[in-house]
C-alpha cells in the first residue's frame, strides 16, 4: 500500500492549535510574570533568583532536539503536545506551591522551584516543538504565514487575559490565594490544551496505518538524525540565523525602557507605554507579513525570503535610528523609533516562523522534530542569553564611555550588526521549491517540500 497523505489543516484546525498555544502561554507568564513580582516584593528575595529560574527554564529547552527525534519516533504529533502541556502545568502548579514554601523555608522552596521550572522547560519544549512540526506538515505552504501569525497572537492574547485576570485574582495577596489562581490557571490551561486537540489527529498515524517500509523501518538514534540534520548546510546556517537574530530581537529587552528614562527623561509609566507602542508594533508587523503571504500566494517562498531578510534589515536600520536616539538625545524622535522597530521584529520574526515550518521537511528521513527542535533550542538558548547580555553591555558601555546616551547607542549599533549577520545568513537558505533548493546539497541530502 502507498502511504496515505496527511490531510491539510483549515482555519479550524488551525484556530485549536492556536488555543493550545494560547494555554502554554498562560502557563508561563504565570511563572515568569506573577511569580517574579512575588519573590522580589512580597518576600523581598532578590531579582537575581527569579531571573536565573527563567533562564534555567530557556537551558532546558537546549533538550528540544532530542523531544522533537521522540515525537518523529512516534508518528503522531498530538500526544506529544499533550503530555508537554502536562508536564508544564504540573510545573506551573510547583512553582507556586516553591514560592509559597520560600516564605517559611528558603532552601527547600528554592529547591524546588528549581524543580519546577525544570519541568516548565521541558513541558514548553515537549509541547511547543511538535505543535509547529505538526503545522509544518499539516498547513498548505500558502498558508504558513497566516497560521503562524494565527497561533502567535493567540499566544500573546493568552499572555494578556492571564496577566490580568491572575492580578484581579490575586488582590488581596495571600499564599492561599496564590496556590489556588496559580493552579487554577494550570489545570484549566490543560483541560482547555487536551479538549482543542481531541481527535486532531487520527488515532493511527497515516504512514504506520499504510504499513510502508518507511514505518517498519528501524528509527536511528538520536546522535545519528542529530547529525544528518547539522550536516545539511541549509539547517545548519539556518539555525546559527535563528540564533544570531534572536539574540538581537531579545537583547533590547532589559535596556529599551531604561535608556527611555535615562537619556530621555520618560517617567515610569511613560517608559511603560512605550513598551506598549513596541509591542504594537509587533502584532503589526506579524498582521502585514502573513496578509503579504496570502496575496502572494503563488510565490509563498520568495514571499518568505524577502519578509525575512527585509525585516532583518529594516530592524538593523530601526537599531540605526536608536544609536542616533543615544547621539542626538531628546530630540530624536523615539516613540517613532521604536514602533518601527516593533513593525520589523514582528515581520521577521513571523517571516522566519514560516520559513521554519517550511524548512522543517527538508532533506527527509522524518526528521522534522529533530529540525525543528534544533531552531527551538537556538531560539531558547538566544532568548536565555539576550536579556542578560543586553544588560551587560549597557553596564559595560557606560563604564568605558562619559556619557549614557553614547554608551546605549553603542549597545544598539552591536545589535543592528547582528540583524544585518541575521539577514546575509538567511538570504544563504535555500527555500524549499526554490531554484537552489532543487538541486542537490553538497552533503548529498536529498531536498524535497514539506507535506501539506
Amino acid at each position: 500500500m502507498t502511504r496515505a497523505a496527511p490531510l491539510s489543516f483549515g482555519t479550524a484546525q488551525v484556530l485549536r492549535l492556536g488555543l493550545v498555544q494560547a494555554c502554554l502561554g498562560a502557563v508561563v507568564v504565570n511563572t515568569t510574570s506573577t511569580l517574579n513580582r512575588v519573590m522580589v516584593v512580597e518576600l523581598a528575595l532578590p531579582a537575581l533568583l527569579p531571573g536565573l529560574l527563567v533562564a534555567l527554564h530557556y537551558l532546558v529547552q537546549l533538550a528540544r532536539p532530542r523531544l522533537g527525534h521522540g515525537s518523529d519516533g512516534a508518528g503522531r504529533r498530538t500526544p506529544w503536545i499533550a503530555g508537554g502541556m502536562a508536564v508544564l502545568a504540573g510545573g506551573g502548579a510547583l512553582a507556586a506551591l516553591a514560592t509559597t514554601w520560600m516564605a517559611h523555608d528558603r532552601t527547600a522552596g528554592i529547591a524546588l522551584a528549581v524543580l519546577a521550572f525544570v519541568l516548565i522547560g521541558l513541558g514548553v519544549g515537549a509541547a511547543g516543538t511538535a505543535l509547529l512540526v505538526l503545522l509544518a506538515q499539516r498547513v498548505p505552504a500558502a498558508q504558513r504565514a497566516g497560521a503562524a501569525t494565527t497561533v502567535w497572537l493567540m499566544m500573546i492574547l493568552g499572555f494578556v487575559l492571564t496577566a490580568g485576570l491572575s492580578g484581579r485574582l490575586l488582590d488581596p495577596y495571600s499564599p492561599a490565594r496564590l496556590l489556588a489562581v496559580s493552579g487554577g490557571i494550570s489545570l484549566l490551561a490543560l483541560l482547555v490544551a487536551a479538549a482543542a486537540l481531541w481527535r486532531l489527529e487520527p488515532p493511527t498515524a497515516p504512514a504506520r496505518r499504510a504499513g510502508t517500509a518507511a514505518a517498519t523501518a528501524p528509527r536511528p538514534a538520536f546522535r545519528t538524525a542529530l547529525a544528518a540534520v547539522w550536516a545539511d548546510g541549509d539547517a545548519r546556517r539556518f539555525t546559527v540565523f535563528v540564533f544570531i537574530s534572536m539574540l538581537a530581537y531579545s537583547a533590547q529587552d532589559l535596556i529599551l525602557e531604561p535608556f527611555a528614562g535615562m537619556v530621555h527623561g520618560y517617567t515610569p509609566g511613560q517608559s511603560t507605554q512605550l513598551a506598549g507602542v513596541q509591542h504594537g508594533g509587533v502584532l503589526l508587523g506579524m498582521l502585514a507579513a502573513a496578509l503579504a503571504g496570502r496575496r502572494l500566494a503563488g510565490r509563498a517562498t520568495g514571499s518568505l525570503r524577502a519578509w525575512t531578510v527585509g525585516g532583518c534589515l529594516a530592524s538593523a536600520l530601526a537599531m540605526a535610528g536608536l544609536v542616533m536616539a543615544g547621539l542626538v538625545g531628546m530630540a530624536w524622535p523615539l516613540r517613532l523609533n521604536v514602533a518601527l522597530l516593533g513593525v520589523a521584529n514582528g515581520a521577521f520574526s513571523i517571516a522566519a516562523i514560516g520559513a521554519m515550518m517550511a524548512l522543517a521537511g527538508q532533506g527527509g528521513g522524518g526528521r522534522e522534530g529533530v529540525r525543528m527542535g534544533l531552531w527551538g533550542a537556538a531560539q531558547a538558548l538566544a532568548f536565555g542569553l539576550g536579556g542578560l547580555t543586553g544588560a551587560l553591555a549597557s553596564d559595560l558601555s557606560r563604564r568605558w564611555l562619559a556619557l549614557p546616551g553614547e554608551a546605549y547607542a553603542a549597545v544598539f549599533a552591536l545589535e543592528g550588526l547582528l540583524f544585518v549577520v541575521a539577514a546575509g545568513l538567511a538570504l544563504r537558505v535555500a527555500m524549499p521549491g526554490s531554484p537552489a533548493a532543487a538541486a542537490p546539497h553538497s552533503t548529498g541530502l536529498s531536498t524535497q517540500q514539506v507535506p501539506a
